[in-house]
């Protein structure tokens, strides 16, 4: 079995690649060759966490068989801790022997960037050039990266709960990033104007107001995934032209944000237009032009893992990366 680190990962798998395998993986999924059946999640509730268990198989020639250990626990924020941290295990699909143990905690990490840059590249209007970004956190990275690698962006905005934090973060980034970075106290100074929002959150109230958002923009909804956790408003997702999912199931099962306003009659089922694997095959239209907004809303899903994960394990073979056990 080979174990690869996230050092290991970075070297053998950059977020052009995640967002490319991204693309595949939930393309696959919506033609129906994946098999996901419904997270495991347990909630720990004495430390204010979830123990997550997420299987998956997807046939074909890109066939790839494996599950995905994950917590979530976003106080550990506070303790200079990864708010989530996992393995994922992959497996030969046509001998069930596990090939492969991946940090999973830098795997999620870069396919939730990565299934933000696959929708933002499909959604967002080509001339987008002012980011927000709402959320420092242990994904929040990774965020960024995704939204750089998919449009030349001239700023950054961020927000978070705690501006010290929020600059410090934004310092980090710095010396990552060749790009004006604004550390910003509201959401509204983040939002108002940005070509490109993203929020990854676990918030339980929207993250900005439906009127900060100008026409043309277009929202990554990206942290929420319970129904009691919401980060985008009821308004402007009555307000969107176009309204995208990773899954369907995933997102009308878990999204609070997507679930409430179906329940409450604010829209209706039509008004979500499908999933991106959808846009991806070519079989639904997402933007016609650079006045409309767009969502998409991702509660992520165990194919997107597996794949990933898959390929990841391909690309580090062939470079000799690792350490077999």
């Amino acid at each position: 079995m080979l174990f690869l680190s996230k050092e290991n990962i970075e070297q053998s798998f950059s977020m052009q690649d995640a967002i490319q395998a991204c693309k595949d993986a939930l393309s696959m999924y919506s033609k129906g060759m994946a098999e996901v059946p419904l997270r495991t999640n347990f909630a720990i509730n004495e430390y204010d966490g979830h123990s997550l268990y997420m299987p998956a198989y997807v046939s074909g020639e890109q066939g790839a068989l494996g599950i995905k250990i994950a917590s979530v626990y976003p106080g550990n924020v506070a303790k200079n801790l990864p708010s989530i941290n996992a393995v994922v295990l992959s497996l030969d699909p046509k001998t069930g022997v596990v090939t492969a143990c991946l940090d999973g905690t830098y795997l999620t990490q870069l396919r939730t960037g990565a299934v933000q840059g696959a929708a933002t590249d499909l959604l967002a209007r080509k001339d987008a050039s002012i980011g927000a970004l709402i959320g420092t956190g242990g994904q929040a990275a990774s965020q960024l990266e995704a939204m750089l690698a998919v449009r030349n962006l001239s700023e950054v905005r961020v927000c978070g709960l705690d501006f010290e934090r929020t600059t410090a973060f934004v310092n980090r980034m710095r010396k990552r990033f060749d790009i004006e970075l604004i550390a910003v106290k509201s959401s509204k100074a983040c939002v108002s104007g940005a070509d490109i929002i993203t929020t990854v959150t676990t918030s339980t109230k929207p993250t900005f107001a439906a009127e900060w958002i100008k026409a043309g923009a277009h929202i990554n909804g990206i942290g929420a995934y319970m129904p009691e956790m919401c980060e985008i408003p009821k308004e402007i997702i009555g307000r969107a032209d176009v309204i995208i999912f990773d899954t369907m199931d995933g997102v009308l099962g878990e999204a609070g944000d997507f679930i409430v306003p179906l329940e409450q009659g604010f829209v209706s089922i039509e008004d979500y237009h499908g999933e991106l694997g959808e846009l991806v095959n070519g079989d639904i239209q997402g933007r016609c032009s650079d006045q409309q907004i767009t969502i998409f809303k991702s509660v992520g899903s165990a194919v997107l893992d597996v794949v990933v994960a898959a390929k990841i394990v391909a690309q580090a073979q062939t470079k000799n990366l690792g350490v077999q056990l």
